[in-house]
């Protein structure tokens, strides 16, 4: 579960001045931030064998992380290879000079390459954070000009406009289904056929849970015969196809089955040559394995990636989890479910870190604490786990990040099981944390004055207390009450009580479910709320802010702005709900959203949201907190609100879950907080999110370089064209043409599916 940063979405209108050319919700305006990630230190710090390990696991990261562009979007693999075409040829600067040439002004190039390094940084043509479509800010002949005029036109002309007519009416495209990801009538997805609708994907959910398969490495096609009659293709990511193969627990599955009268076909491949290169890079990595656990870890990794198993992924992880404070911390593989729209599908990343030594001590300290902690927590003893498993927790510095986006915290393996009976690992990444902290006074929307340089003060300490306690004993705590496949039961039916009732267990998890699949859809944004609301409980005990060094005063200080953090994020989030459809896309700011909720339903003041009129004569908003008010109102209301939640997910009480959770997600225009106007108030002044640069390394002989470069949209793009300097051509070619095989099954974007969408 990863966890990024609260409240630093936005900020003051600059989307507004980014030009008529579109809606500003769907451009990344020409002022975005752009931040570098700084490893220097700590990669200077790796012996030369750590180096080399840390080498190939960012190889396999990045090539892993390419697979992210066919989850995304049918047209986001021709967007990158052409991009990449484009940047290979000519740098930015070389080819700023033929664009003026043709005629686009500096404003409009740097509009392309913003838009270029937002590709990059999104994997794809859809934020990562939010699952909004970005367009570029420029008309599209200009474009067009420049790309079929370009040094790559002209060495490869049939290739360069061959992926322009492939793709250049879908990068512009803004009707309405391709504005969002999403199933049916909602939007664009790639896990699902362009045809799928929610039935189908609750049928294929139905089937797997029936035949004990995980939906994490799998996509979805469905195909419709002469007379209606639908098929259903569930494919599995692996190296290794159709062709005759080692018996593996996979093999067996790879056949036809009839489940409640549809045929549905179970096979394997998808990715196939990203995931060869992934697994070449990790056999390498084993050589220079620092112990046992790394080498079997690896071992099981590249098992998974080759055969498409997620037993084998469950195993390495295992060893992983086993593997206790490494200097060089990685996990790869399909994690999180975040977007895909059914919420189990997981989407590829994969990181490579380094310990931070100063900052993981204090999180040391806070493991140290977190039985004694646990038991702070509002539910009875029989709603958490049997036995606290001690976790890892380290402060980590990323050298690679590979996917769609970058969190600032993580919590894993995902796995239910594993995290039951296993454990788990937490990792704060304290360089993604340094870029969030960075916040200019007047960017700072929605807060009073006085609260302005309170929050620029103690806004990074507060978020480090937060994603603490949301990884360690947020997504670290409660049990889930299962009835396993010979009928055993992890709780005691007789003695267990349910605290909301006070009548015995009346529901729990069979066999093969787990919370993704039961509660799909609200399953990641709930468990995010579970957890950010732990971490908001348990800043209040002074012994946690004493772990992070802080008493009296500056105590109060923390647990102050990290409560209007939230409060404020709640107020942002807005931005990431659809009303058109009324949905939510994004899972964190849902949460916060909720938070908010809560804390306004608690009354007498504790918060405030007033509608005001800005200094630029436009609307605008100001969110106050009573921080007299935090224990003795906003803690009595996060109590019962947090033990409603835990008491529904540990006894997997679907409807009860929904009820509550989407109740305080429904976002109206009743007074008196009037959200839906409140929206408007946030679109027009958010900031885009920044995007961040992130280094290279280099193998020159025996010895692996850092390259590193400018925090720019430039930099960003020359990045990418220096990550893959041995086949760049190849990858593209590689990415095309999966994505041509699979091409037909989202033929006329615009026709949404009829029936449930």
């Amino acid at each position: 579960m990863g966890e990024p940063e609260a409240g630093s979405e936005f900020a003051n209108g600059a989307a507004a001045a980014a030009g008529p050319m579109a809606d500003t919700q769907y451009i990344l305006p020409n002022d975005i931030g752009v931040s570098s990630l700084d490893c220097r230190e700590a990669f200077r710090l790796l012996s030369p064998t750590e180096r080399l390990y840390a080498y190939h696991l960012s190889r396999a990261a990045w090539y892993g992380g390419l697979a992210v562009l066919l989850q995304t979007s049918p047209e986001a693999p021709y967007i990158y290879a052409l991009l990449s075409r484009l940047f290979r040829a000519q740098d930015p600067d070389q080819l700023r000079q033929h664009a003026l040439a043709e005629g686009l002004t500096e404003e409009e190039y740097q509009a392309f390459l913003v838009y270029a390094a937002g590709v990059y940084s999104n994997m794809g043509n859809y934020k990562s954070f939010g699952d909004t479509k970005f367009v570029p800010n420029l008309p599209k002949e200009k474009l067009e000009r420049v790309i079929l005029g370009s040094e790559a036109a002209q060495q490869h002309p049939e290739e360069v406009r061959g992926l322009w007519q492939t793709c250049g009416e879908l990068m512009f495209s803004l009707e309405p289904r391709l504005r969002h990801l999403g199933l049916g009538k909602e939007g664009i997805t790639t896990y699902f056929s362009g045809n799928c609708t929610m039935e189908d994907a609750k049928l294929a959910q139905d089937f797997l849970d029936s035949q004990n398969l995980s939906a994490y490495n799998t996509r979805l096609f469905k195909e419709v015969d002469g007379e209606g009659k639908p098929y259903y293709e569930v494919r599995l990511a692996s190296v290794l196809g159709s062709e005759p193969s080692l018996d593996s627990e996979v093999t067996s599955k790879l056949k036809s089955y009839e489940f409640r009268g549809s045929p549905f076909q179970v096979t394997r491949g998808d990715y196939a040559p990203i995931l060869q290169k992934v697994v070449e890079q990790l056999e390498k990595a084993k050589a220079y394995a620092a112990n046992s656990h790394q080498g079997q870890m690896l071992a099981q990794y590249i098992e998974s990636f080759t055969q498409g198993s997620i037993e084998a992924h469950k195993r390495g992880s295992r060893f992983w989890i086993q593997d206790k404070g490494p200097i060089v911390e990685s996990y790869i593989g399909f994690i999180e479910s975040y977007r895909d729209p059914f919420g189990s599908r997981g989407e590829f990343e994969g990181f490579v870190a380094v310990v931070n030594k100063a900052m993981s001590a204090k999180f040391e300290r806070l493991v140290a604490s977190a039985e004694q902690l646990l038991k702070e927590l509002p539910w009875p003893p029989t709603f958490e786990k049997d036995k606290f498993l001690t976790p890892d927790f380290t402060s980590l510095d990323v050298l690679t990040f590979a996917g769609s986006g970058i969190p600032a915290g993580i919590n894993i393996p995902n796995y239910d099981d594993l995290r039951q009976t296993e454990g788990f690992k937490n990792v704060s990444l304290g360089n993604v944390l340094a870029v969030a902290y960075a916040t200019q006074r007047e960017k700072l929307t929605f807060l009073e004055e006085d609260d302005k340089d309170l929050y620029i003060l103690w806004k990074g300490p507060s978020f480090d207390v937060q994603v603490g306690l949301h990884e360690l004993l947020g997504h670290g705590s409660g049990k889930l009450f299962v009835q396993d496949e010979k009928g055993a039961f992890n709780f005691d039916q007789e003695t267990v009580i349910n605290p909301e009732t006070g009548e015995q267990i009346q529901s729990w998890y069979r066999s093969g479910e787990t919370w993704d699949s039961k509660f799909s859809t609200i399953a990641s944004s709930y468990e995010e709320c579970r957890a950010e609301s732990v971490g908001l409980y348990l800043c209040l005990h002074p012994q946690v802010l004493e772990i992070f060094g802080f008493e009296g005063a500056d105590a109060e200080d923390v647990i102050y702005v990290n409560w209007l953090n939230m409060v404020r994020a709640g107020l942002l989030a807005l931005e990431f709900y659809t009303p058109e459809a009324f949905n939510w896309r994004q899972a964190h700011m849902q949460a916060r959203f909720v938070i908010l909720r809560v804390l306004l339903e608690a009354g007498e003041g504790l918060v405030t949201i007033t509608p005001t009129t800005g200094s630029d004569g436009r609307p605008d908003a100001r969110v106050r907190l009573d921080r007299s008010k935090i224990r003795s109102v906003g803690k009595p209301a996060l109590e019962r609100f947090l033990r409603r939640l835990q008491v529904l997910k540990s006894t997997g009480d679907v409807a009860g879950g929904r009820a509550l959770y989407e109740g305080y997600a429904t976002v109206t225009d009743a007074p008196p907080e009037c959200f839906l106007t409140l929206r408007d108030t946030v679109l027009l002044r958010k900031e885009s999110r920044k995007l961040i640069v992130q280094p290279n390394t280099r193998l020159e002989g025996s010895d692996v370089q850092l390259l590193e470069y400018e925090a720019s949209a430039a930099g960003l793009i020359r990045s990418f064209s220096e990550r893959f300097p041995e086949d760049g051509p190849e990858l593209e070619e590689i990415l095309t043409q999966l994505a041509t095989a699979d091409a037909r099954f989202w033929k006329g974007p615009s026709e949404a599916p009829s029936g449930q969408a």
